[in-house]
């Protein structure tokens, strides 16, 4: 798809992204007010009385990369025209804007963090400083409103209430889970952190809640707003049957609807069903074969994500940290090697404690960011609670992880290698396993 935001050049994408680094004092700072206005210069449809694609947004703790992805995957398997937001990115800044399933070029990229410039110097008016992520969801932005789509879907960054994308207003909001996590940000109560993530609802829209276990500030706020509410176990559900699964729910139009015969996804099956019910709202095609030929194909990179003797998972808080260890435990009787990099200001016990019965022996490391735990600390913490770490590595680098774990494996000692604990651990690993393992990464 060509866009008027391809032009030449005013440096390459890496020259932009350094500048973008360093552009803003903060590196987190929640708000609408700056995004917003730049945003109505750009002239972007943000209302919901614009004429836009259908637009879905994604808020959670844990699940909505998941439930984003599964809907992506039904409605390009639908043959409808898709874009997708989300972050952060592993390997390449590129991963968070697509069209069609596909990383855009940086040349659209570029061209995009032009206008947004130019929007936010305009002279006649007040220039305005932008973090990182705020030009990089006005970016995706501009370019969908480029681009020849039937849907936009969005993946809210930190929270929901102030972060940079809900200066959209979503035709259908998607809440997954609630968990404590960036309580700095969002509070240190359930309640409350409901009602941040919350905030992306839109009064008289569709407000999709994915988790039968919600705080109740969810619901709430979306019954205050008089959404029309959907959640799981309440007003759509999911049944399983032998090999597969049953969804019943409602269409647009408010009419009961079931599907049945879903192939059970890869991914959790509580998203999958929000998911479903999600699509079905925004009144787009979508026959039952599409559904599940895109519940069947839909990947996430980082989320259960398999090489031959490898898992790569970026759990890094206790919710996310349980549900893996579900999954682990499916698969009883294998001799698990598990490589953890953590942040400092995660819930790092309660993250390991699923695990441990999960896995055999640990290598803790460091990572490239300041924000990240000493090894050390995270050695210490694994042997008190009876684990066993056999490598504690101070270098950012996973050569030496990789190699010691590689000869486990080789030997017979260990039947797989987990790498868990952030989005920078598996991070260090994806382009390395690319290039040592054969064949190229795939996710199960």
């Amino acid at each position: 798809m060509t866009t008027a935001a391809t032009k030449k050049s005013s440096g390459s994408l890496a020259e932009w992204l350094k500048r973008l680094e360093d552009l803003h004092s903060r590196e987190i700072d929640l708000g609408l007010d700056r995004v917003g206005e730049v945003a109505r210069r750009l002239g972007l449809p943000l209302t919901l009385q614009a004429t836009r694609p259908q637009v879905i947004t994604f808020a959670g703790t844990n699940g909505k990369g998941s439930t984003l992805a599964m809907t992506q995957s039904m409605a390009l398997a639908a043959g409808l025209r898709v874009g997708s937001y989300t972050s952060p990115h592993f390997l390449h800044f590129n991963e968070r804007i697509q069209l069609q399933g596909q990383a855009v070029t940086d040349a659209l990229i570029i061209g995009a963090f032009e206008r947004i410039d130019a929007a936010r110097n305009q002279a006649d008016l007040t220039s305005i400083s932008l973090s990182y992520f705020e030009f990089a969801t006005l970016a995706a932005l501009v370019i969908f409103a480029e681009a020849d789509l039937d849907l936009w879907l969005l993946e809210v960054g930190l929270g929901g209430r102030l972060d940079a994308v809900n200066i959209v207003d979503a035709d259908v909001a998607v809440v997954t889970t609630i968990a404590l996590d960036h309580q700095e940000y969002l509070g240190n109560d359930l309640q409350q952190i409901g009602r941040e993530k919350a905030g992306i609802f839109r009064a008289g829209q569709a407000a999709v809640l994915g988790s039968q276990n919600l705080p109740a500030s969810v619901r709430a706020t979306a019954e205050t707003l008089g959404c029309k509410v959907f959640q799981l176990g309440t007003e759509f559900y999911q049944f399983p049957n032998q090999n597969s699964w049953c969804w019943q729910g409602q269409n647009a139009q408010g009419e009961s609807l079931e599907i049945t015969s879903l192939p059970w996804p890869e991914l959790p099956r509580a998203n999958a069903a929000a998911a479903v019910q999600a699509l079905e709202l925004t009144g787009l095609p979508i026959t039952d074969q599409a559904r599940i030929q895109g519940l069947a194909q839909a990947r996430v990179t980082g989320r259960m994500q398999r090489q031959g003797a490898w898992l790569l998972d970026v759990a890094h808080n206790p919710q996310a940290a349980e549900y893996l260890a579900t999954r682990l435990a499916e698969e009883p009787g294998k001799k698990r090697l598990a490589i953890l990099g953590m942040m400092a200001d995660k819930d790092q016990l309660a993250t390991i404690t699923p695990l441990l019965s999960c896995i055999d022996e640990w290598m803790v490391t460091a990572l490239p960011t300041a924000r990240a735990e000493q090894p050390l600390v995270l050695e210490q913490l694994i042997k008190k609670q009876g684990g066993k770490v056999v490598y504690c590595n101070a270098s950012t680098q996973p050569e030496p992880l990789y190699a010691q774990a590689r000869q486990r494996l080789d030997a017979g000692e260990m039947d797989q290698v987990l790498v868990v604990g952030s989005f920078f651990t598996v991070a260090l690993f994806l382009d390395l396993l690319q290039r040592k393992e054969m064949p190229p990464c795939a996710t199960a």
